[in-house]
């Protein structure tokens, strides 16, 4: 178990694989691992799995996202096309949000 997982990544957002077979690929968080410090990300990650047919289900290969490491992903930013670190800043309201580290733009609406 790593006590240690910090992120500012959250489910639902959109990111950029920085590293493996999969390098450049982007897609959304569908799951946060913190025991395991990894994230399932759409469509990224693919491995195929042999199921076996039961009275639910029926039988055969299915294809399903697999844990990639937190350290492997970037947040992507639309704006620029690329992947952004993100930092923190609290607004005049007092809000604390996400915003792109280059950019200065508000991540969190």
């Amino acid at each position: 178990m790593n006590k240690n997982f910090k992120t500012s990544l959250k489910k639902g957002d959109t990111v950029i694989v920085r590293t493996g077979k999969d390098k450049g690929k982007q897609g959304r968080i569908l799951k946060m691992l913190p025991k395991k410090s990894s994230v399932l990300v759409e469509n990224v990650n693919m491995m195929k799995r042999h199921t076996k047919q039961d009275q639910k289900n029926e039988g055969g290969i299915v294809e399903k996202e697999a844990p990639i490491h937190i350290s492997n992903v970037m947040f992507y930013e639309t704006v620029s096309g690329k992947g952004v670190r993100i930092s923190h800043k609290v607004l005049e309201d007092g809000r604390k949000v996400r915003s792109a580290a280059g950019s200065g733009e508000v991540l969190d609406k």
